[in-house]
């Protein structure tokens, strides 16, 4: 890594943590909400609040981004990985809200399956953050989270095959699709992620 005279600013660290962990307490809470009808309204105002707590913690990088005299790595990297990060946050919120305003019910195996995925994403992710500091051992990162994408992109294709396949009205079929775009965008925005941090460890290593 570059030798530098000038101490970079190492509050960012934290705040990655921070915003990744809030992820996992979605994902979480996502996890239950598809389960459990009669909560779901409750449960949709808790991912609500996750939501706010997620954009507070990209405002506070954002504000510490503009603040900053030397950063740890590239501006435009931090700024990349917070808004890919609150990027996760947004879609797994709007999913959850989609469900509720339209009023779907029991949701197929394979949306129960993508957030699953969404579990495992975000766990992965929020472990990786606090090796940001040190720039080790995140290959295995950005490796897991591709073969996830992977998972999440083979899932989505057979959720269609089987939304087409005859057994869903067509205006069920509207809402589930929707649903499980937002979930697919979810995984994708996970992705991106990890891309951010395996740029940021090439261009520092």
């Amino acid at each position: 890594m570059p030798f530098s005279l000038t101490p970079k600013d190492s509050s960012f660290y934290p705040l990655f943590t921070a915003s990744a962990e809030n992820l996992v307490a979605a994902t979480e809470v996502l996890g239950q909400f598809v389960h459990d009808h009669a909560r779901r309204a409750e449960l949709n105002d808790r991912l609500r609040e996750l939501e706010h707590s997620g954009d507070q913690s990209t405002h506070a990088i954002f504000r510490q981004l503009n603040t900053s005299f030397v950063t740890p790595f590239d501006r435009e990297d931090i700024y990349k990985l917070a808004s890919n990060l609150d990027d996760v946050m947004d879609f797994v919120e709007a999913a959850a809200d989609l469900v509720v305003l339209t009023g779907l019910g029991t949701l197929p195996a394979e949306m129960h399956q993508q957030v699953e995925l969404l579990q495992r994403a975000a766990q992965t992710t929020a472990e990786a953050m606090p090796r940001l500091r040190s720039l080790k051992g995140l290959s295995d990162y950005w490796i897991e989270i591709n073969s996830i994408e992977n998972e999440a992109d083979k899932l989505y294709r057979r959720l269609l095959s089987r939304l087409y396949s005859g057994e869903f009205d067509a205006l069920e079929i509207l809402k589930l699709k929707e649903v499980a775009d937002q979930l697919e965008e979810a995984a994708d925005a996970f992705e991106h992620v990890a891309n951010v941090v395996e740029t940021i460890s090439v261009k520092e290593s």
